[in-house]
C-alpha cells in the first residue's frame, strides 16, 4: 500500500522536499500516506479530519502544500464527517494547491473536480515496487502545526533521523515493550501522539498498533473497554479528558468487560489530577497494572518525563510523570532566572541539554522557534510548563501562563483544579485567573459535575471553598464557581485556558477564531451563565 501509493505521487510530479497536506479520517490509508510521503522524501502534515475549511487553509497555505489527500467522507462517533466538501471549500483559499487525492471512505457521493483525483482508481494501476529516497538524518521529515494558544499557527518541524530514534528508544522503553504485545494509543494521527505512538514508535519496534477511528463515549460509554477485551490489548495511552469523561459514567461500564490483558496504562495530553489516576489504577487495572503518566509535547517529537523505565518495580507515585527519560537532563529555574537545585522547589521547567527527538524549527519562521523556546532561559529549552520537584521526582503544575499571583501568592491553576477534582460531584475543572480590585487576580473555577448530581450548586460552593482551604490555603480559594455542561475544548482535547480567561475577565468581545474548537457552542452557553455567576459569588 505504501509503495503504491508513493509511486502514484511520484507520477504526479510530487518529489523530494514537496510539502503534502493530510486530511484523512484514522485509517491504515492514513498511516500509508505519512510513510509513502517519507519514503519519496516528502513532508507530510497532518491535519486532524475534524478542523474547519478555514484551520485546513492556514495550514495548507503556511506549508505552501501543493497536494492534499483526503477522503470523501469519515465516520466518528456513529455521524458522518464530510471531509471532500472541507477541502473544496478550504482549496477556494489555497492558491497552491495542484492535486487532491480523494480516498473512498465511504462510498459516499462528492463532486469531483479538475484537481481531483480518485486515489484508489490510481493505487490499483500503480507498482508494488519503490526505492525509497536517501536521506540525510537531519532533514524534515515532517510539519506538525499546533495552535498554541494565541496567533498563527507553529509548523513545527521534525528530523528523520533524531525524531524516529527518540520515538522508538521512548516506545520500548516507557511501555516495556515486548514483541508481540498489541499497543492502543487511543489518538488520532492528526497530533503528535498519533505520530510518535501510532504510526513511529511502534511501527519501527515491529509492534502491532491499533487504529481507533471512534469516540470514547460511542456507542457507550464502554467503547475503550470493550476493545480491550476484543483486541486482548497489552497497552492503552489516552488522555485525561478521555480518562475523565469515562469516571463522570460510573464503574459498572469498566466492570462490564475482561480486561485482563493490559499490562500498562498510559496517560498523555495534561496533567493527571490524583481522582482520575486512581480510578484508572483501582478500577481498570485492578491495582496490577503501572499507571504510564507521561509528560512531553508536539516540540519533544516524544515521552520526556514518564514514572518508567526505572528500577524494577519503583514506587509509581499518583498524578506525576516522575521521572526524566534517558538523556533528559531537567532543571528548574526561579523568578531570578536561576537554576534551583534544591529539593521541594518550584519553578519553569526547562531542558538543559539537546536530545535527539528536539524539533529542529518551526517551519518558514526560525526567528519564532528561537523566541519562543531559547530566548527565554539562554542555553536551555524552555517548555513553557511550570514543575514540583521533590525527591527527585516531577510534578507539572501547568502552563506558566496558567501561574496566578493571589495577593502576592505565586499559584499554580493544576495544583487548585486537582483538589477541586477530589470532590465526589466534580467531573473535571478548569481553573483561570482574572483581574480582581484587591487581591490584584482572582481565581475564577469552571466546573463541570458528574452525571446525577442533584446537590444545589450553593452547598457544592461551601464545600469546594472548605476543600481548597484545608488542602492549599485560604488565599487560594476560588472568589467564582461557574457550574458548566462541558468546557471549550481544540479538538486534541486541550482545555482552551485562553477564551475561559477572556470570560472570567468580561473580554468576551475578541475571543479569536473558535472554529477549531470541538463544540464551538459551548463558549456560548458558558459567556451567557457567566454574569450569573459572579452575581451570585458578589452576594456571598
Amino acid at each position: 500500500m505504501v509503495n503504491k501509493m508513493a509511486n502514484v505521487f511520484k507520477q504526479h510530479g510530487v518529489k523530494k522536499g514537496d510539502r503534502i497536506a493530510i486530511y484523512l479520517p484514522q485509517s491504515p490509508m492514513a498511516v500509508a500516506a505519512m510513510l509513502a510521503c517519507s519514503r519519496i522524501g516528502a513532508l507530510h502534515t497532518v491535519v486532524f479530519a475534524g478542523f474547519s475549511a478555514e484551520a485546513l487553509a492556514g495550514r495548507v497555505i503556511d506549508a505552501q502544500a501543493e497536494t492534499i489527500i483526503t477522503a470523501d467522507q469519515g465516520v466518528r462517533g456513529g455521524k458522518f464527517i464530510e471531509l471532500k466538501k472541507t477541502v473544496d471549500q478550504a482549496v477556494e483559499k489555497c492558491s497552491c494547491v495542484k492535486r487532491v487525492f480523494v480516498y473512498q471512505r465511504t462510498g459516499g457521493d462528492v463532486t469531483m473536480g479538475k484537481l481531483d483525483i480518485p486515489l484508489d482508481k490510481e493505487m490499483s494501476a500503480a507498482s508494488e515496487e519503490c526505492e525509497p529516497v536517501m536521506m540525510d538524518s537531519a532533514d524534515t521529515l515532517f510539519l506538525l502545526y499546533t495552535s498554541g494558544s494565541t496567533g498563527k499557527p507553529k509548523g513545527v518541524s521534525h528530523s528523520h533521523g533524531g525524531y524516529l530514534t527518540y520515538t522508538s528508544v521512548t516506545f520500548k522503553h516507557v511501555f516495556d515493550y515486548k514483541d508481540g504485545d498489541i499497543f492502543g494509543c487511543m489518538a488520532d494521527i492528526g497530533w503528535i501522539t498519533g505520530h510518535s505512538y501510532v504510526v513511529y514508535g511502534p511501527l519501527s519496534n515491529g509492534a502491532t498498533t491499533l487504529l481507533f477511528e471512534s469516540t470514547p463515549v460511542y456507542p457507550d460509554p464502554g467503547r475503550y473497554w470493550e476493545t480491550v477485551q476484543r483486541l486482548k490489548l497489552d497497552h492503552i495511552y489516552l488522555s485525561p479528558t478521555a480518562l475523565r469523561s469515562l469516571l463522570k459514567s460510573g464503574d459498572t461500564w469498566v466492570q462490564k468487560y475482561d480486561r485482563s490483558s493490559l499490562r500498562t496504562l498510559g496517560c498523555v495530553g495534561e496533567p493527571l489530577n490524583t481522582e482520575a489516576w486512581e480510578w484508572y489504577y483501582n478500577v481498570v487495572g485492578k491495582k496490577r497494572c503501572d499507571i504510564i503518566d507521561t509528560w512531553w509535547q508536539t516540540e519533544t517529537g516524544g515521552i520526556c518525563i514518564s514514572p518508567r523505565p526505572s528500577d524494577p518495580g519503583a514506587e509509581i507515585k499518583p498524578a506525576m510523570p516522575m521521572r526524566p527519560f534517558f538523556g533528559i537532563d531537567l532543571a528548574l529555574v526561579n523568578e531570578k532566572g536561576q537554576v534551583d537545585e534544591g529539593d521541594d522547589v518550584r519553578g519553569a521547567l526547562c531542558i538543559k541539554k539537546p536530545w535527539p527527538g528536539l524539533a529542529t524549527t518551526i517551519y518558514g519562521d526560525h526567528q519564532r522557534f528561537i523566541d519562543t523556546y531559547f530566548k527565554p532561559y539562554p542555553g536551555m529549552y524552555f517548555t513553557g510548563d511550570g514543575a514540583h520537584r521533590k525527591n527527585t521526582y516531577y510534578q507539572i503544575t501547568g502552563r506558566m501562563d496558567d501561574v496566578l499571583n493571589v495577593t502576592g501568592h505565586r499559584l499554580g491553576t493544576a495544583e487548585i483544579e486537582d483538589v477541586l477534582d477530589d470532590h465526589p460531584a466534580t467531573a473535571e475543572t478548569a481553573v483561570v485567573g482574572f483581574p480582581h480590585d484587591i487581591k490584584g487576580e482572582g481565581v475564577y473555577a469552571y466546573i463541570v459535575l458528574k452525571d446525577g448530581i442533584s446537590t444545589p450548586f450553593a452547598t457544592l460552593d461551601v464545600e469546594m471553598k472548605a476543600l481548597v482551604k484545608n488542602r492549599i490555603a485560604s488565599y487560594a480559594v476560588p472568589d467564582v464557581f461557574q457550574y458548566t455542561p462541558s468546557l471549550p475544548r481544540t479538538r486534541s482535547g486541550k482545555i482552551m485556558r485562553r477564551i475561559l480567561r477572556k470570560v472570567a475577565a468580561n473580554d468576551t468581545d475578541q475571543l479569536g477564531d473558535i472554529s477549531t474548537l470541538a463544540d464551538p457552542d459551548i463558549v456560548k452557553v458558558i459567556i451567557k451563565h457567566s454574569k450569573k455567576a459572579k452575581k451570585a459569588c458578589d452576594k456571598k
